[in-house]
């Protein structure tokens, strides 16, 4: 949570911040809202207003977060007051049907429930996003053992990233798509043929507009039937060269 309080000088009054059941909290929104910025977050689990609808006060805890300092939380007010919005998810592939977002977005007819449902609906892309770097750029698994090598791959990765980002956004303007459109690992190829000194091609593949797709998530291909290595290298061969020596 520190590292989303730093994050919060990024926003400017009238934004709106999305976020998932650990952002919903009393301190998080009170911050939010003396920043003049909006809140759009999934309920958390602990709050027993799941599935309720209309507006929902919250008091402040006697317990101060880890996450803020002692004068942080001695500004925030003694209450904040929120929108419930409550809708069910009815498509399949979906674990969770019943959703409760606490908003503050209090305005009921610029901000009807469905439209808070469909402002949610967009913290997904985050996962894409998270997707591309685990799978699509293979950072699930990082190559280096120090702890400098890790924060180097880690910081050539996010570069790369961006790159590729900003690869899709110059694309969208020239193909008068949203980027969201523009097909990440066609980006990739291209930003890496560019890297080459190659011109590539004009145009990039533009994905067609897909709301609610969904994919199963499995492996086109089987893992090798390797035992999992779950000590060191060396602990695992002298373990076998043991088990070698009693069997010889």
């Amino acid at each position: 949570m520190r590292s989303v309080i730093a994050l919060h000088p990024m926003l400017k009054s009238g934004d709106i911040l999305l976020g998932d059941r650990a952002f919903c909290s009393f301190a998080h929104v009170a911050l939010l809202q003396a920043q003049g910025v909006h809140t759009c977050f999934r309920l958390h689990q602990r709050r027993k207003s799941q599935g309720k609808r209309g507006i929902d006060r919250w008091s402040k805890p006697k317990k101060k977060p880890v996450w803020i300092s002692d004068e942080q939380y001695a500004s925030l007010p003694p209450f904040v007051t929120v929108r419930l919005a409550s809708y069910t998810m009815h498509q399949r592939g979906y674990r969770t049907r019943q959703i409760t977002i606490a908003t503050t977005l209090m305005d009921e007819q610029a901000w009807p429930d469905d439209r808070v449902a469909q402002l949610y609906g967009q913290r997904w892309e985050i996962e894409t996003c998270f997707n591309h770097l685990k799978t699509t750029m293979q950072m699930n698994v990082l190559r280096c053992k120090s702890l400098d090598g890790v924060k180097k791959e880690l910081a050539m990765m996010l570069i790369a990233y961006n790159m590729i980002r900003l690869t899709m956004l110059q694309a969208a303007a020239r193909q008068g798509v949203s980027a969201k459109r523009i097909s990440f690992i066609d980006a990739m190829r291209h930003a890496a043929v560019r890297l080459m000194g190659l011109t590539g091609v004009p145009t990039l593949i533009v994905n067609p507009h897909r709301p609610g797709r969904r994919q199963l998530r499995v492996l086109r291909r089987r893992m090798k039937e390797y035992k999992l290595l779950n000590r060191s290298r060396r602990d695992e061969e002298q373990k076998w060269a043991e088990k070698q020596g009693e069997n010889g």
